[in-house]
């Protein structure tokens, strides 16, 4: 008999995402939701899925991520945000894996995720592969990061599955770009904590550097003008963050002089 495996899904505010969502984790033993009091249709979507529905104020992606999973019963917890959804090749690797007995001995297991941006699957650049350790046993795994990116680490052996996890990631470049202002926002927080300073060198070289990278060293290219998009879009994303983080050290923003 296979262990048991609980799926924990964050969300607010997901209205159009997670029937896909939860449609694709039907499998699973358990399904966990903490909802950040969603002002749409979400948490009642949920409940005509699971009855482990929970409401609590958003604690940033570690945190929620952390909370949901001291509330699931299952031995193994797998992470699935609202807006992703667990391929049906994704699937049958994971049933494959545990039904066989393999998941003994192993604390994680990492996957690719892939997006789904402007109409094609993104399958070069920063966004793709973009491996994700999101299945893990309970008791060895835990949520750390620096916000607004969380990342599960676990205490031993971790394996590496073949299949997608799939990432429907904004509706049009209008949502990349709010999701980007309030990510860049996040970030330059994130930085002014550790006391990192901003330089013109930041300013002209990282966002130069990241461009590069995404577009050209990892074939960004190849997924057509979506990928320039992208690249543009992550660069211009670095300048943002760190030109926040230099105005903010000024004083120069809403609460300064």
């Amino acid at each position: 008999m296979r262990e048991k495996i609980s799926v924990c899904i964050t969300a607010g505010n997901e209205e159009a995402n997670i029937r896909r969502c939860l449609d694709s984790v039907v499998w699973a033993d358990e399904i966990v939701v903490v909802d950040s009091f969603s002002s749409d249709r979400t948490p009642e979507i949920c409940r005509e899925y699971t009855d482990m529905v929970f409401q609590h104020r958003w604690l940033g992606y570690v945190g929620q991520k952390n909370l949901i999973k001291d509330l699931a019963a299952g031995p193994w917890i797998l992470f699935v945000d609202a807006d992703e959804a667990v391929s049906n090749e994704l699937r049958e690797e994971i049933l494959a894996e545990f039904e066989s007995g393999a998941a003994r001995g192993v604390a994680g297991y990492k996957f690719p995720r892939k997006v789904h941006f402007l109409g094609r699957w993104i399958t070069h650049g920063d966004w793709y592969p973009d491996i994700k350790l999101r299945l893990l046993r309970k008791d060895l795994g835990r949520c750390i990061g620096k916000e607004p990116h969380d990342k599960t680490i676990v205490d031993g052996p971790v394996k590496k599955m073949q299949s997608d996890l799939l990432h429907y990631t904004y509706r049009d470049i209008k949502d990349q770009l709010d999701t980007l202002n309030d990510f860049t926002s996040i970030g330059a927080r994130t930085l002014m904590e550790t006391e990192t300073s901003c330089r013109l060198t930041d300013l002209l070289l990282r966002p130069t550097f990241r461009f590069l990278r995404c577009y050209l060293l990892k074939r960004g290219f190849l997924d057509g003008i979506a990928g320039y998009v992208i690249a543009r879009s992550i660069a211009y994303g670095v300048f943002v963050k760190y030109a926040k983080l230099w105005e903010t050290r000024k004083g120069y923003g809403r609460n300064g002089a």
